[in-house]
């Protein structure tokens, strides 16, 4: 493989500066027992070790067929341990600029004030050392019992919404949405079969899936195929491709390896009795009624992500009037495109956030970083009279946990008003 700078080499200053900062901090409020201290140092320069390792191999091998353990855990505790450090780094910076000052005071002649009174036994720079220290492990504790407690806590959520131009035919139907399954980041298939239960459990008059069923290559699904194919709906079960999906993400020996891979995920949809829409609608019909049902390819407004999805494709033949109700996995399709569009969407159903797995998720008040890249992270958004609901996910990806915002199965109840 051909060596990449801003792949390797960047990343690897990076974690080495912020090494070299945090270690300051460690140095300072250590124990002075000189086998306990010397134990820290080790334990902290062995994570950097691992993860300059890690960047390394991922960079002349090939990461994806690094054992499944290493992709999920190792790396997400590398993920914590970095994100932990961050938080100390402000803490570092005040202690800086205020040692800073003094030192330009000095040169000038000014005075400084006691950094210490005479019955105080620590130092400015060791509190502020210690208390970031401190403020990291808040991080670093969530974190990690997100990994334990969060991944396959799954969450049904239920809404009901009215529209003025739904079939009265339909009325009261029940569409059960799921989105981001991400099988190459499970580990058992336990936990699959318990979601899927739950997911029967619910009753749904027709089932949709809105992407990213792998991380990375079709085969990734092999293993969970028996459990999958449980999903059933008496309507259906329509699904569309989300950015994870088309092998974008692993390495190749060639172009026709990579479109076996991509054909292969056709197949897979297929042999699970999923309906695969791709760029196109189909009409759901009752008592001579009928609403349009769309779904297109992934398209993402971030240049980091592909724009496989074609709206004008997906409405062809579809007249005005009609329900529409579209599958885009990636948000932010809805404002670039979905909006502006001459056939009016109803209600778009989409998922790709997973709500970052990490925030405050309550009734009254969202909020994660996610919000930060995303004006529709989770949740039902209204504009004018056409709606998204954006799924939280029901796997996970990265980091190997949640936090807040956890794994998500959508009933929708959608009336005639």
């Amino acid at each position: 493989m051909k060596f990449s700078l801003t792949r390797s080499i960047l990343p690897i200053l990076v974690i080495l500066a912020i090494d070299l900062y945090v270690f300051q901090a460690v140095k300072v409020v250590s124990t002075t027992q000189p086998m306990a201290r010397k134990a820290i140092f080790i334990a902290f320069w062995a994570m950097t070790a691992l993860a300059v390792t890690l960047l390394l191999c991922a960079t002349f091998a090939n990461w994806h067929d690094f054992p499944r353990f290493i992709k999920t855990y190792v790396f997400g505790f590398i993920v914590i341990f970095y994100f932990s450090k961050v938080v100390v780094l402000p803490f570092l910076l005040i202690d800086d600029l205020i040692r800073g000052g003094k030192w330009i005071f000095s040169k000038v002649g000014t005075k400084t004030p006691q950094e210490i009174s005479d019955g105080i036994s620590i130092t400015r720079s060791q509190f502020l050392m210690g208390a970031g220290l401190i403020a990291a492990a808040i991080p670093f504790s969530t974190l990690v019992w997100g990994i334990i407690s969060g991944p396959y806590h799954f969450v049904v959520r239920k809404k009901k919404l009215a529209f003025k131009n739904f079939p009265k035919a339909f009325d009261g139907i029940r569409i059960l949405q799921i989105s981001d399954i991400h099988t190459g980041s499970w580990n058992t298939t336990e936990h699959m079969q318990e979601a899927v239960s739950l997911i029967l459990k619910q009753k749904a008059d027709m089932i949709l899936f809105t992407g990213d069923l792998v991380n990375n290559t079709t085969d990734e699904a092999y293993r969970f195929m028996d459990i999958l194919k449980q999903i059933q709906a008496p309507m259906g079960v329509y699904s569309t491709l989300g950015n994870h999906d088309y092998g974008d993400y692993a390495q190749w020996d060639s172009d026709a390896a990579k479109k076996k891979n991509m054909q292969d995920m056709y197949d897979t949809h297929k042999k699970l009795g999923w309906k695969l829409l791709r760029n196109e609608h189909v009409r759901i019909e009752k008592d001579g009624e009928y609403f349009a049902l769309a779904g297109v390819e992934n398209w993402g407004a971030s240049m980091r992500f592909p724009k496989y999805g074609d709206l004008d494709k997906a409405y062809k033949g579809l007249e005005d009037g009609p329900f529409t109700l579209l599958m885009s996995h990636d948000p932010s399709h809805w404002d670039a495109k979905i909006l502006s569009h001459p056939h009016h969407t109803d209600l778009t159903l989409a998922g790709h956030t997973h709500g970052m797995q990490f925030g405050a998720d309550f009734k009254f008040f969202r909020w994660s970083p996610a919000q930060w890249f995303y004006k529709q992270w989770a949740d039902l958004y209204q504009q004018d009279k056409q709606y998204i609901y954006v799924n939280r996910g029901l796997g996970f990806l990265g980091y190997p946990g949640r936090v807040g915002v956890m794994a998500e199965i959508t009933v929708f109840t959608l009336r005639s008003s």
